[in-house]
């Protein structure tokens, strides 16, 4: 699922940076989604600490979400965090 961002200008953001930015990110049960989410999260923020991601798998256990909370410095940080999670192809969704 490739989708392409609207353009926003920095600002007229509601963020203001730098900033806590929760990421949820949804995928199907996969042995190597979170490492492959964490790979991506780490390349746009390389403070973010592993141990912090948080992981919920679906009642079903078909699915699994995981919360990663990156201090975001900037839109463009944000942005292309959130356009490379959405391209990879083990993610279904990003919010």
């Amino acid at each position: 699922m490739n989708t392409t961002m609207p353009v926003i200008p920095e600002s007229e953001s509601f963020v203001e940076y730098p900033s806590d930015f929760p990421l949820k990110i949804f995928g199907l049960q996969h042995p190597e989604f979170a490492q492959s989410v964490l790979d991506v999260v780490m390349k746009h923020a390389p403070d973010f600490v592993p141990a912090d991601m948080e992981m919920r798998a679906s009642k079903t256990a078909k699915y699994i979400s995981l919360t990663c909370t990156i201090r975001a410095t900037s839109r463009k940080q944000l942005d292309a965090v959130y356009q490379e999670l959405v391209d990879h192809p083990l993610v279904k969704m990003v919010l």
